[in-house]
């Protein structure tokens, strides 16, 4: 019996590091933690190197970015039915006065001085009753707006940390190119400090309809609610841009405030709370194919100046009515937005040397702009001129017109479903000049038209209101 217990034991003894072994095969880890071997044994070094790079970004940034909680008292609408002199009866309330409710709301920011000025988004803070900002080590401090710019979604807040704060470093967003790794830090839906990476999807936006002045750069790094004010990163760490807005019926498209704005703005912003911007005194549209063949331009390109305010400092320097702006302060301009913002962008009073396409002919000007602020300053107006067609009928010009030192003729009519009703001419509208040539009456524009037919297009400067419009066209 004790013989045959003895060989059970030896049995179950024996069989035990069998069944050890057997649910030890149910784990499978890495070799380089002893145990095993990893799946893929050998991993490209560029590949590794990019993903240490991203973990030394964050590592480096995440100590600059903040946590922004605001809270806002917004006015309720009441609802039509309220506005009866019986609903207080009813439902009580509060005498007439208009009712409010409080608003929390999340966004991000980052540090950029020892002694706490932060940049932010305008529309993360504005209205904020109060102000939280809480840094990466989870210490809260109460912030106060310094400065903001509604134009461009730009704001700087203040907080009085003891000691040295960490600080981020601002890069330089005009050396951009498209397809350069982008980091976004942020804190979406109040997750802090989260991190997402994609590239440059694209640089130049503008035409979003979100801010006044805009030049976006356009990422696919994911940007939701809460990453408003976090920065957008390159692989040095260095800020290239202030995380903005997305495009809600899309994925991937998010939009980023390029840092060098933002370094044009602060210091006025920390300074005196507001920003001052240049302006020239003129308006401007952009160049259509039918205007660049009418003007002889070789692209189309460039702004083209539809008036010019007495006065001002376009006046000043010379700038006239039809002129294709085509350089400012040495950088090629192609498009009107980017003519605006460079001009937005100028100190007042410097000297700014302009380039001028003026019948065929290349001129170089100096003109130093004003503050948009002044009394004289009137916001430059941006048209869209019409294009292809003719199909009018012009008389000459009423005395009144005359006499208040007009010259042109004045359109009477204009054919529905012409190609002239096409391009935008409206009946009213005084025709002043004819590619480029200016018209005293009726004749002058019948032999200025003659001249057009064998060009084979016309540029007409169209006089509407207070609004001087170009309108190009195609003729069969």
């Amino acid at each position: 019996m004790a013989h045959r217990v003895l060989v059970v034991l030896l049995v179950f003894i024996t069989l035990l590091p069998a069944c050890r072994k057997k649910e030890e095969a149910y784990f499978s880890e890495s070799s380089r933690k002893g145990a095993a071997e990893a799946p893929v044994k050998e991993v490209p070094r560029d590949i590794l190197a990019t993903q240490q790079a991203f973990s030394n970004v964050v590592k480096a940034v995440n100590p600059a970015v903040v946590n922004i909680s605001t809270i806002s008292k917004k006015k309720l609408v009441q609802p039509f039915f309220e506005m009866s002199p019986f609903f207080e009866d009813f439902f009580g309330g509060g005498g007439g006065l208009p009712r409010y409710r409080r608003e929390n709301s999340l966004g991000s920011g980052f540090i950029i001085s020892k002694d706490g000025y932060i940049i932010t988004n305008d529309h993360v803070v504005r209205d904020a009753e109060s102000i939280q900002v809480t840094l990466s080590d989870e210490k809260s401090y109460k912030g106060k707006v310094v400065g903001s710019d509604p134009k461009t979604d730009i704001a700087v807040i203040k907080i009085g940390a003891k000691g040295d704060l960490p600080v981020a470093v601002l890069g330089d967003s005009d050396k951009l190119s498209v397809g350069q790794w982008a980091i976004a830090i942020g804190n979406p839906f109040g997750l802090n400090r989260t991190v997402t990476v994609g590239v440059i999807s694209a640089t130049g936006r503008s035409n979003m309809g979100i801010e006044t002045y805009e030049n976006f750069i356009q990422t696919d790094a994911s940007i939701n609610p809460g990453n408003s004010g976090g920065p957008l990163l390159n692989v040095y760490g260095e800020v290239i841009g202030i995380n903005t807005a997305i495009v809600a019926a899309g994925q991937g498209i998010g939009f980023a405030i390029p840092i060098n704005m933002a370094k044009v703005a602060v210091p006025q912003l920390i300074k005196k709370g507001n920003v001052t911007r240049g302006w020239l005194g003129i308006s401007i549209q952009p160049v259509t194919e039918d205007l660049a063949q009418s003007f002889g331009l070789k692209r189309a390109k460039g702004a083209l100046v539809s008036d010019v305010v007495p006065g001002s400092p376009a006046a000043k320097a010379g700038l006239r009515q039809g002129d294709v702006v085509t350089r400012y302060g040495g950088k090629e301009i192609t498009s009107v937005q980017q003519l605006q913002l460079a001009v937005a962008n100028t100190p007042v009073g410097t000297s700014v040397e302009i380039e001028v396409l003026r019948e065929g002919q290349t001129k170089k000007l100096t003109v130093a702009p004003a503050s948009a602020d002044s009394a004289a300053a009137q916001a430059p107006a941006t048209s869209e001129a019409g294009s292809e067609a003719l199909g009018l009928t012009v008389a000459e010009l009423p005395r009144e017109l005359r006499q208040r030192g007009l010259q042109g003729v004045i359109v009477t009519d204009v054919e529905e479903g012409s190609l002239a009703a096409e391009s935008g001419i409206q009946q009213g509208d005084v025709l002043v000049s004819v590619n480029q040539k200016k018209i005293s009456g009726t004749a002058d524009y019948a032999r200025a038209l003659k001249d057009a037919e064998r060009k084979g297009s016309v540029a007409l400067l169209a006089r509407r209101g207070n609004a001087s419009i170009y309108f190009a066209m195609k003729l069969r």
